[in-house]
């Protein structure tokens, strides 16, 4: 029979109390600069101490740090205990419409994501396909660029040389992103022009023939109603002439015009970097862009007069409590801006190849990396990585893009494993068709150029890009050049 006893036992333990004002300052760190803008608007509405700060932004202030100099700012202890011509201009077309985002603010019931999710941009339509078509991460960001090029009527207007210089990577690489994503929905998307944008919907109906090519070639005919000429020209008789042009008038030359006034979605970038001059040490200069922060005042003049008249206990501590409510929102919103600050410049120092040199240099990086660098805790970083965008030379990137694995070779040197995957991507597109790369040949260029991986690794990556092997490579170039 077990006999029951009492005790009393000393003991010292922590334990992190989540405070309403903590669980807030978390959520507003991961919140994207379109969530953050609409949680300032609500607390604009219900507070009266707080006020709109109407002045000019003062860029030459405290917002902007060079990458080396980053990761000195003490930040709160609110988010730590929750464990020349390559400069970016804010003013381009690239940083001039809005962007979405997923929230993460469960709290607010009429939350952005939630009144989004019946009217979902054609920038998210787009990215959740992109997600489902590509598994590469490089291949990924290059998407997204190509996504946020397109114009209000889905067109990607600009030369796929141009691009690929801008990015750092190969021009068959962009020709095979473009072939596959524009099989994208809507049909149409990311056409060159109105022909080619014709020629993809016209191509889905299996209705792509020679006469409706010759067609496409000709549109200015159409538009000057010459259906004689045009018959000629298509060597068609003018009723079959006049079946095609009813087929032309069913498509839909603007394929995302659908989304309305949702169209084009360009993600505002919350930091810029710009390349510093040689005059002041070369390097980048990571930056907050004002455009997107928020900015608002506590009115203590007003607080100061209305605390007089205040008699009652009630309206006292109603006084008190939506000053302390207004202090707290202005300090957490200064703190979120300097965190992301000083996560992106430890970014920017860590991937200075990448910027520099294109995709392929994009090096091995985690985030308990960065959190190591600048003494934070990586659920910070992981926060402050989510839904924010950096603007660089090459474009608007997520700051969680220039995370991927480490790949140790067998010398013991590491490399990024998606940097590695595009360089064997690049060599299998620039493969002369008479000399087809075997696995074995990739495996020395790449160790001649440092990086020395065994042949099961070659091919499993090889795979993993879905390219075929070498002698299905050889077949398929042959048919092509037959």
């Amino acid at each position: 029979m077990s006999k029951l006893s009492q005790s009393l036992k000393l003991g010292q333990f922590q334990q992190l109390v989540m405070t309403p004002q903590l669980q807030q300052a978390i959520k507003l760190l991961q919140l994207s600069n379109v969530e953050l803008a609409e949680v300032v608007e609500e607390e604009l509405a219900t507070n009266p101490l707080l006020e709109k700060d109407e002045r000019e932004p003062d860029n030459a202030g405290n917002n902007d740090t060079p990458a080396s100099e980053t990761g000195k700012d003490e930040i709160d202890e609110a988010f730590e205990g929750s464990n020349t011509n390559d400069d970016f201009d804010p003013g381009s077309s690239m940083a001039d419409i809005g962007a979405g985002g997923n929230s993460k603010f469960e709290d607010i019931e009429d939350s952005f994501e939630n009144r989004m999710s019946e009217d979902k941009t054609l920038r998210q339509h787009l990215i959740d396909q992109l997600h489902i078509a590509f598994n590469d991460n490089r291949d990924r960001m290059i998407g997204a660029m190509l996504i946020d090029r397109l114009d209000e009527s889905g067109y990607l207007r600009e030369d796929a040389a141009e691009l690929a210089e801008t990015l750092g990577c190969s021009l068959q690489r962009i020709y095979n992103l473009l072939k596959e994503m524009k099989g994208f929905d809507p049909t149409g998307i990311f056409a060159h022009d109105l022909a080619d944008c014709m020629a993809l919907q016209l191509a889905e109906r299996g209705q792509l023939d020679g006469p409706m090519i010759l067609l496409l070639d000709h549109l200015n005919l159409l538009a000057d109603h010459d259906f004689k000429g045009l018959a000629e020209i298509c060597g068609v008789n003018e009723t079959y002439l006049a079946d095609m042009i009813a087929e032309i008038r069913s498509l839909n030359p603007k394929p995302a015009a659908e989304f309305d006034h949702l169209v084009v979605q360009t993600a505002i970038p919350d930091v810029l970097m710009r390349r510093l001059p040689k005059n002041l040490g070369g390097g980048w200069r990571v930056e907050l862009n004002t455009e997107t922060l928020p900015r608002v005042l506590v009115n203590n003049e007003y607080y100061t007069e209305v605390a007089k008249s205040a008699v009652q206990k009630k309206d006292k501590e109603y006084l008190t409590t939506q000053l302390q409510n207004a202090n707290w929102l202005v300090r957490a919103m200064d703190q979120r801006a300097q965190t992301i600050l000083k996560v992106a410049g430890e970014i920017v120092e860590q991937q200075d190849a990448f910027f520099n040199y294109g995709i392929e240099f994009l090096k091995p990086l985690k985030l308990s990396d960065i959190a190591e660098e600048i003494d934070m805790h990586e659920s910070t970083v992981s926060r402050v990585t989510t839904n924010k965008y950096i603007g660089t030379p090459r474009g608007i990137f997520e700051l969680k893009y220039f995370f991927s694995t480490a790949l140790v070779s067998e010398s013991g040197a590491a490399h990024s494993a998606e940097a590695v995957k595009a360089r064997i991507k690049t060599l299998i597109d620039e493969e002369d068709p008479k000399k087809i790369l075997s696995d074995d040949k990739i495996v020395a260029l790449l160790k001649g150029e440092g990086i020395d991986l065994a042949r099961r690794t070659v091919a499993k990556y090889r795979e993993a890009l879905h390219i075929g092997s070498s002698v299905q490579r050889r077949k398929q170039k042959k048919n092509l050049t037959s």
